[in-house]
């Protein structure tokens, strides 16, 4: 990436968070900045951090400043990273400000309870995303929940991708990476895990902020409770485990699904939100959210049964390559911020 790009190619800029701070969101950015885009410059406007009080006032009102002083003299892109409740509010009020400002802009829909806050808050959802020229939408609840609302809007239904992954030989590891929540299921994991998985020579590894105390079990026999780790570390972890498990109730598109199937893991995970489309046809196991009894029986059977283990995994990895992989989707995405950008095909707010 330059830092003074030539007018032949578009400066896009990512609003939102980036570096190490937890989340998926987090990570989208972070791969974009570090991957070699060749027709675009891609950069970065931090809104947040993940602080609050001061430094959050502080970093909210720098991005203001950033985004009313773009240079709009040459072409460019404002990618708005948008999840359900403040995050819509505070980075959606930053992207209707380049609008107003004659930059292009795009939603980029996260979050895993959008679609039930586009019902609960239908008019902040029309007044924001009705400034965008384009909204990028990881599920197909989240899209309809768009069209519902704008039926006008220009949505594109891409996943999130992730860089390749350097597994190396499989270790008897079970590893679970997210928030320590109800929410991600880690309450149902550790029951499962003491009926199907303690004792039979794996490892749970369970990476993650304990923001939900009560699903934190330090007595869950061989289980090792992380906490929160760098994602470099998370990383690593999967490159050396067979099993990924992610058994949530509420999700959008977790990136943790991506990234274990592009480490070879055999993945199992909650059937909510975009997952049951990433991991269909023998790509991974599904669990009916909340569901004890479902992840009990299909964690016993990964455990036991090696070979339909190693099957599942190969599926999931030869998914990825094709359809989830950073090579297969980033020139898709780079498509959609030119086209933005120069205003060929998305040249007009699509919404109002």
């Amino acid at each position: 990436m330059s830092d003074s790009p030539s007018t032949a190619q578009p400066v896009v800029w990512h609003l939102g968070r980036h570096g190490e701070v937890a989340g998926g969101m987090t990570q989208v950015v972070n791969a974009y900045l570090a991957w070699p885009f060749s027709r675009s410059h891609v950069k970065v406007i931090a809104s947040r951090d993940g602080s609050k009080g001061p430094r959050a006032w502080y970093l909210a009102w720098r991005a203001l400043q950033r985004v009313f002083l773009l240079d709009r003299s040459q072409p460019q892109v404002l990618v708005a990273h948008l999840s359900q409740g403040g995050s819509f509010v505070r980075e959606g009020m930053l992207m209707c400000l380049a609008a107003w400002r004659g930059v292009p802009t795009i939603a980029h829909l996260h979050g895993s309870s959008f679609a039930a806050f586009a019902r609960r808050r239908p008019f902040w959802v029309r007044r924001v995303l009705g400034h965008a020229n384009a909204v990028i939408a990881l599920s197909d609840e989240t899209s309809n929940a768009v069209r519902t609302l704008l039926p006008h809007a220009r949505i594109e239904r891409l996943p999130n991708a992730v860089p390749a992954g350097r597994p190396r030989d499989k270790e008897q590891l079970v590893v679970f990476g997210g928030v320590v929540s109800a929410r991600k299921g880690v309450d149902i994991l550790v029951k499962a895990w003491r009926a199907a998985g303690a004792g039979r020579g794996w490892t749970l590894v369970i990476a993650g902020p304990h923001v939900d105390p009560t699903v934190v079990d330090l007595s869950l026999p061989d289980a090792l409770w992380l906490g929160g780790v760098a994602h470099s570390e998370l990383m690593e972890w999967l490159d050396r485990s067979a099993v990924a498990v992610l058994p949530s109730r509420d999700e959008a598109m977790p990136m943790f699904i991506l990234e274990a199937m592009a480490r070879d893991n055999c993945v199992i995970a909650g059937a909510v939100g975009g997952i049951p489309a990433v991991l269909s046809e023998g790509r991974g196991y599904l669990v009916a959210p909340g569901s004890l009894s479902d992840l009990t029986t299909v964690m016993e059977e990964v455990l036991t049964d090696q070979r339909a283990r190693q099957a599942v995994a190969a599926k999931g990895r030869e998914a990825f390559d094709t359809n989830f992989s950073s090579a297969a989707v980033y020139p898709r995405i780079e498509d959609l911020w030119i086209q933005v950008a120069l205003g060929t095909g998305y040249g007009h707010r699509g919404g109002r």
